[in-house]
């Protein structure tokens, strides 16, 4: 199974900001959820985006973990770290509508596509023998989902990817399938 973990709460989530490529700090709930996400989640193999807070979440399962540079979060751009009401309205339409469009500095979600496909095919043959978890961000998930249920990569206007959930991708039997999405993990304390 190919187990997609988002990392926790960011100061940045924390505060409604748009948050790409940028470093935000887990917060004391983020790193809560991290422990509930390493309590909950076991792997034959662990891979973490090349971003701290996917990196200190995944640190939170104790285990090994190989950076893996697609997994990392689309590049807002001139976006990053401002609160989305900042988005000129203009600038949310053509993101929406046109899957090639990229921000002023970042990146598309076609070129997002691409390099999630890329790390989910690769993984898939090992993913049907083992559990292979991957800590990352909500558009890569969201591209990962869209892969695995054959959609276009406008996929993730349409779906929540909440911090510190859990999404199960099965890989057996040459197609992929979408097992679970957004999954809660309670947070002890």
């Amino acid at each position: 199974m190919l187990i997609l973990a988002r990392h926790g709460q960011t100061e940045a989530n924390g505060r409604g900001l748009l948050l790409g490529r940028a470093e935000s700090p887990l917060t004391e709930l983020g790193r809560a959820q991290a422990a509930a996400l390493g309590r909950v989640l076991t792997a034959h193999r662990l891979i973490s985006s090349p971003l701290s807070r996917a990196l200190d979440t995944a640190a939170a399962f104790g285990r090994p973990v190989e950076v893996d540079e697609r997994w990392i979060e689309l590049d807002y751009g001139d976006y990053d770290l401002r609160p989305w009401q900042a988005v000129p309205a203009e600038v949310w339409t053509r993101w929406r509508d046109e899957p090639s469009f990229t921000p002023p500095g970042g990146e598309s979600l076609v070129e997002l596509g691409r390099r999630v496909r890329d790390a989910c095919e690769s993984l898939a043959a090992e993913a049907a023998e083992s559990d292979v978890v991957v800590v990352t961000h909500v558009s890569p998930i969201k591209a990962a989902v869209a892969w695995a249920l054959g959609a276009g990569d406008d996929l993730g206007w349409r779906l929540r990817v909440d911090v510190a959930s859990i999404t199960r991708v099965a890989t057996s039997g040459g197609r992929p399938v979408l097992h679970a999405f957004n999954e809660a993990v309670p947070v002890e304390g």
